[in-house]
Parts: C-alpha cells; structure tokens; sequence
C-alpha cells in the first residue's frame, strides 16, 4: 500500500470531545436555548470523563457566550445554554482584528456591504421613534468640546441604530459586534489626523444627510450616502498614512 493511503491520526483532547456532544446536541435541536445541563457530576458520568475535563469544556463553551454558568446547586445553579447574543463573537472579533487576521480592505467592504443594505431598509422599516432617536444621537455628536472617544462612541451608535431600526435582530448584532471590535482602530485613526474636528464636522453632515434620506424614504440614496460616507473617510485615513511615510 502506497504512503500517501496513510492519513496521520488525529488527537482529540477530552474537552474537546464534551464540546463536540453538546455542540451535536444543540445543531440537531436537543438541546435549546434556556435549557438546563446535567449536573457536573451527573454530565461527567454520561459523558465518562473526569470533572476536571468537563469544567475545561464548560469554561470554553462560556467563553464562547454559548452557556451561562451560575454558581450553587438546586434549580437555580448549573450551566444554562443561553438565550440572547452574548460578548462571545465580539471578543473573538476583535482579537482576530487586532492581531491582523482581517486587513482593512476586509473591513471596508464588509462595513458597506453590511450598512448599505441598512440603510437600504431603514428607508422602507424605520418609525418616528428610529428618527428621533437617530436625530438625538446627532445632535449629542454637535457637542464643540467633544473628545475623540465619545465622538467615535456617538458615531458607532448612529450606525448601530440604523441597522436596529430595520427590525432585523441579527443585523443589528452584526453591525454592534463589528462596530465594537473597530472601536480601538477608529480612534486611532482619529488620533492620527492633523486636525479631527474639521473630519469630524464633515462626517456629522453626512450623517445628517443619510438620516434625511432615510427620513424621505429614499432608499437609493440613503444607500448611496452610507457607501460614500464609508469610503470617504477610509480614503481620509488613507491618504493621511500616505503623507506620513513621505
């Protein structure tokens, strides 16, 4: 038999293996969220693996926002599968962004395709209570003695809230989790501009314009707008970084 017949075994640690089965369990609709594991000493005699495996893997599955661990015994205590989005996909988001394993050119296609289709809808779903909202947001952003934080905080939650106002639950975790994970990027990339209150006046007109396209239901424009007003200050930073290595 020829050598390339042989595949390398594969070495699965005990964690992983409880993580599979509950993984398997929750896929094919076992298990659901809001239910209640085994007991830790009941779970690690079905499972047949040792205490300490299964608390490895508990603690992984936590990490991962998939279960909730509350302490002390009886109803109340236990690993509960979790019902509503947690920081699990944020965190890891951000880490992988900040250890470059998405380059920016990743991030601004997936910021336009992502908010574009927002504003897309918010043009046809968004209430008077979105607008008002919206327009409160913008006029906090006014604010002349703002800090570059709280101003990127603002601008993040503008874009947070259009994408809340379509009705679309896992868009609107979306565009948080994504918003969150650029936090840190976004100031510096303030930080970097020789005066950021002059981009930061142009950025609050365009986000005036896109609330009043989406005001006015018209989709295309409020499309149009958000996609412009992305690359704008991508192309911003781009053209600053480039003065810098002259």
């Amino acid at each position: 038999m020829s050598a390339e017949a042989w595949e390398p075994v594969q070495r699965v640690r005990t964690y992983e293996q409880v993580m599979a089965q509950i993984e398997d369990r929750i896929l094919d609709g076992r298990l659901k969220a809001g239910d209640k594991l085994p007991s830790e000493r009941d779970l690690s005699a079905l499972l047949g693996v040792s205490r300490p495996s299964l608390r490895e893997s508990l603690r992984v599955l936590e990490a991962l926002g998939i279960v909730d661990i509350r302490p002390g015994g009886g109803a109340e205590g236990g690993a509960v599968l979790v019902g509503e989005p947690g920081s699990g996909f944020v965190n890891l988001l951000k880490l992988q962004l900040a250890l470059g394993q998405f380059d920016q050119t990743d991030v601004l296609e997936t910021r336009v395709a992502l908010e574009t289709w927002c504003c897309d809808e918010a043009a046809v779903r968004s209430t008077e209570k979105d607008h008002q909202d919206l327009e409160l947001i913008l006029d906090q952003m006014d604010d002349p003695n703002i800090s570059t934080a709280d101003f990127n905080r603002l601008d993040a939650a503008f874009h947070v809230r259009i994408a809340e106002s379509t009705g679309n639950t896992l868009t609107s975790h979306l565009m948080g989790s994504l918003r969150t994970a650029i936090n840190r990027q976004m100031i510096e990339a303030y930080a970097r501009l020789a005066d950021w209150r002059a981009t930061a006046k142009v950025v609050r007109s365009e986000h005036r314009h896109i609330l009043e396209a989406i005001r006015q239901r018209d989709a295309d424009e409020a499309r149009r707008a958000v996609g412009e007003h992305i690359h704008s200050f991508y192309n911003i930073q781009n053209a600053k970084d480039l003065n810098q290595t002259h």
